[in-house]
């Protein structure tokens, strides 16, 4: 009797308690229901809008998206940046090719592109935009741009008979993209140990051969005005016994090389002296002399081939400076669109942890004003605390996740550090990629393409080439020199007779001309010629150096051969991992998607059962932390399908023609085709 007492009892309280929570809660959805909050003890999930989300004005009528706000801020005229030009100066004037050229001060201000996707004190950014801006204002391609010019120098420099300097060709990826480089200190860094040559430098046989003289002309003067005095041992000689004399003269001498390894010159010579002697004839004696001469290498050093070995070095260094920079353009794209989608899966990631935490704390309040009611045991709102804490640890994880990932955006977007730029929030636009046909093609469709479209292809083959070329010029370094040459001058002597002449009229007499004109005119009118015609030959016995320098080329061209193959090889498998990586993150989406649509439904059947009494908060907890999970594993793998077609664009050469790049905006630095 009095157990069944007891239990009539506890049965009549439980049911008072039950009947206490229904009419809370039904009495707090009421209450709460103008403004939204019941969806937290009703089990669908309160969303945030959308970037794009039509707000709503206080009169209620609808407005433009924030996306169609910021397009219509970037169709409204803004000055563009000024374009990208440097280029050797040019000039008529005889005296430019001897004062310094300069190069246009750098301009680090940050494009008025930047400044029409500010609302609100945020960046509202599309992946267009993010392009754009990358084209626009990444340090890496601005700095890239200076290899276009300083390879047409370099093109310049070989014209003229100089060496080959090279340019620099190595492509970089914005900080915080796959494969970029990291915040420690830049990319990888090669041990001058593991180089063979002395004090880590390995040099190549590209552009050996023989000397190549420059080919500009060179034009000599030499003048001197001498005054000496000799003392003599007798008079007999000199007549004096202090001989003194004064002398006048000058030289000029004009040099031309020429790609046939003809080398011509010209020189004139011409002095005017006086001397105290009396035994000279003439006083002053003006002498004139000139000699036109030209060589001709027979064996090494002749033809164009040898002697124009640096000007094709230089045109292919050009072509490849033109191909790295389209892989540069391509390396910045896809690492814009890497940091841009993980800063959309950061975004997204952060509103499911404020939701988390919104819900947790919903949670807590709801139980703490049961615990009041005592329908609850003080266990179940520890619980919710708890749960309260591990969201806010989260959100607080999420949110760092979130500026870093707007660090590295802006950073790869920007030119200079802005304090007002680096305080704002990046509101990304795009959430979805759009279609991207490489997903439908085969395998074999995909490498034919990248064999057409890879810039690593063609730079191989025309690596191969050059060296190639080089076997011709450093084959003809092998021969022995042997020079053709000849001359043809003339000299003419005179002066006006010498007035302290003491040997007599016989011998104080001459028939030469007594003026300068009359000098000159002897000196060209054949009338005292001198020519020559020989060679020189110069045999290096044994010739090791030379030989070395050819076997060691050939063992150069065969590698760049091995080299070409192995890059076609790497396409084929770098295309084929792409595509198994996209492959990868299809089927993530897909078991992603069905994790999470299960957890939804977990979490509003559980609902359905706390409200039921069947569940209590902790279970709700639990399933609303598991819909948490599932809905960033989702986001995570979204992301990793946009990042796996990014690289199979990139895999295949088709970065620039999907996202609608132009290469010469890239070269200008200025966007006129919206990407």
């Amino acid at each position: 009797m009095i157990l069944n007492t007891h239990k009539k009892n506890f049965a009549a309280v439980r049911l008072q308690a039950i009947a206490a929570v229904l009419l809370l809660g039904a009495n707090q959805a009421f209450a709460a229901m103008p403004q939204q909050a019941q969806a937290a003890q009703s089990g669908v999930q309160q969303t945030q809008p959308a970037p794009d989300a039509p707000s709503t004005a206080a009169n209620g009528a609808a407005t433009l998206t924030l996306a169609q706000q910021a397009q219509q801020l970037q169709q409204q005229a803004v000055a563009p940046p000024k374009p990208f030009h440097i280029e050797m100066p040019h000039s008529r004037n005889p005296i430019a090719p001897y004062r310094p050229s300069t190069v246009p001060e750098l301009d680090l201000s940050n494009s008025p592109r930047l400044a029409t996707l500010i609302r609100e004190g945020k960046i509202y950014i599309s992946l267009n935009d993010a392009i754009a801006l990358a084209i626009e204002d990444n340090l890496d391609l601005a700095s890239f741009r200076y290899n276009l010019p300083t390879a047409l120098a370099d093109l310049a420099r070989t014209k003229a008979g100089g060496v080959v300097n090279g340019t620099n060709t190595g492509v970089t990826s914005p900080l915080g993209a796959v494969g970029g480089s990291s915040a420690g200190g830049g990319g990888a860094v090669s041990s001058g140990a593991g180089a063979a040559g002395a004090g880590g430098i390995v040099t190549s046989t590209l552009g050996e051969g023989t000397f190549v003289n420059p080919f500009d002309p060179v034009l000599t003067f030499k003048g001197l005005v001498d005054h000496t005095k000799t003392q003599e041992l007798n008079t007999i000689v000199a007549g004096v016994p202090l001989l003194e004399t004064n002398t006048i003269g000058y030289t000029t001498q004009y040099t031309e090389y020429f790609p046939t390894g003809t080398e011509l010159q010209w020189t004139l010579t011409g002095q005017r002296q006086t001397i105290n002697s009396p035994l000279q004839i003439v006083n002053p004696a003006i002498t004139l002399t000139w000699q036109a001469y030209i060589a001709q290498p027979l064996l090494a050093g002749l033809g164009y081939g040898t002697n124009e070995r640096y000007i094709r070095i230089a045109k292919k260094n050009l072509q490849i400076t033109d191909l790295a920079f389209k892989a540069q353009v391509v390396a910045t794209v896809t690492g814009v669109e890497d940091i841009y989608w993980d800063l959309v899966n950061a975004y997204e990631d952060e509103q499911i942890k404020e939701r988390s935490l919104a819900y947790a704390n919903q949670t807590l309040s709801d139980d703490q004003k049961q615990l009041e009611l005592k329908a609850i045991p003080a266990m179940q709102v520890m619980t919710d605390q708890a749960a309260v804490a591990a969201a806010e640890g989260n959100l607080t994880i999420s949110r760092t996740n979130l500026r870093a990932a707007e660090f590295f955006l802006k950073n790869a977007l920007t030119k200079a550090d802005d304090p007002t730029i680096d305080a704002m929030s990046v509101i990304p636009l795009d959430t979805k990629g759009a279609t991207d046909p490489n997903e439908s093609k085969s395998i074999d469709d995909l490498i034919a393409e990248a064999e057409k479209n890879r810039t690593d292809v063609a730079q191989d083959q025309i690596v191969m080439q050059n060296t190639q070329e080089n076997l011709k010029a450093i084959n003809n370094s092998l021969l022995p020199q042997l020079n053709a040459y000849g001359f043809f001058g003339g000299s003419g002597n005179g002066g006006p007779l010498n007035p302290n002449c003491n040997q007599g009229p016989s011998y104080c007499t001459t028939t030469l001309s007594s003026t300068t004109p009359g000098v000159l005119q002897d000196a060209f009118n054949y009338s005292a010629p001198e020519y020559q015609v020989g060679f020189t030959l110069n045999i290096t016995l044994r010739n090791r150096i030379q030989k070395a320098d050819q076997f060691r080329a050939q063992l150069a061209f065969r590698q760049s051969q091995i080299s070409y193959e192995q890059q076609k090889k790497t396409i084929r498998f770098d295309v084929r991992n792409s595509q198994f990586a996209l492959q990868q993150a299809q089927g993530r989406i897909v078991a992603a998607q069905k994790a999470r649509d299960l957890a939804q439904k977990t979490f509003d059947i559980t609902t359905e059962e706390q409200k039921l009494g069947a569940k209590s908060s902790v279970d709700t907890l639990l399933a609303e932390s598991a819909l948490a999970v599932a809905e960033s594993a989702l986001y995570v793998a979204q992301t990793q399908y946009e990042k796996a077609r990014v690289d199979i664009d990139r895999a295949t050469g088709e970065t620039l023609d999907r996202t609608g790049v132009s290469i010469d905006d890239a070269k200008a630095g200025v966007v006129t085709h919206a990407p």
